[in-house]
């Protein structure tokens, strides 16, 4: 079974992974594979500097991705076509790896944890969507402590980038509300993982 863990910037998917996995889930974080297809010498990185310039790049050859998202933050155009060129590759490497596990742990759900699931279309690639969900004031503190130099304007900007969470919420065949106590989201996970090993 694959299962598809999606939430807004900073509404806790990172910790509910890691609570799932300690369940006994495995888990492939499409953050991860973001940083592994813009490596040097990988196709994606190769598209990016093509459409953004040098100026994208660390004197080393690495992707600085302070300068990247400074330009498509404020620019939905130019984050739509670094998105074409993103999501195919993680895609291909996220299937690749799910494909993986499921030959070799047929029994053991897989969760899927992409912060874009909806907003690109992938919920049709799993069985079921977990949303992790706090109400949107309590993301943008959230976002604030996480980075303090940056401003709440920089912050909205970065939620907004993102479909509403309530829309997520509403959409998802699971929810785990993380607005509460860590004992209370582990909680529910586990009640969620209890389910789910009964299917």
């Amino acid at each position: 079974m694959k299962i598809g863990l999606t939430g807004g910037i900073a509404c806790g998917k990172s910790s509910v992974g890691a609570m799932l996995v300690q369940c006994g889930a495995a888990l492939i974080d499409a953050d991860q594979i973001a940083r592994e297809v813009v490596l040097p010498g990988e196709p994606a990185l190769g598209e990016i500097v093509d459409l953004f310039g040098h100026e994208v790049l660390q004197t080393d050859g690495t992707l600085n991705r302070s300068a990247l998202g400074e330009i498509v933050f404020h620019d939905a155009d130019k984050r739509r076509q670094l998105e074409s060129i993103m999501h195919p590759a993680i895609r291909v490497k996220m299937r690749e790896r799910i494909a993986k596990h499921e030959a070799q742990f047929p029994d053991v759900p897989i969760f899927a944890d992409v912060p874009l699931l909806y907003e690109t279309g992938q919920d049709k690639l799993y069985d079921s969507v977990v949303v992790v969900y706090v109400p949107r004031s309590q993301q943008l503190i959230r976002l604030l402590n996480r980075h303090p130099g940056m401003t709440e304007e920089q912050a909205v900007n970065r939620i907004e980038a993102q479909m509403d969470i309530e829309l997520k919420r509403q959409r998802a065949d699971w929810v785990i509300d993380n607005s509460g106590t860590l004992e209370e989201t582990r909680s529910q996970v586990e009640t969620l993982w209890e389910r789910l090993v009964r299917c």
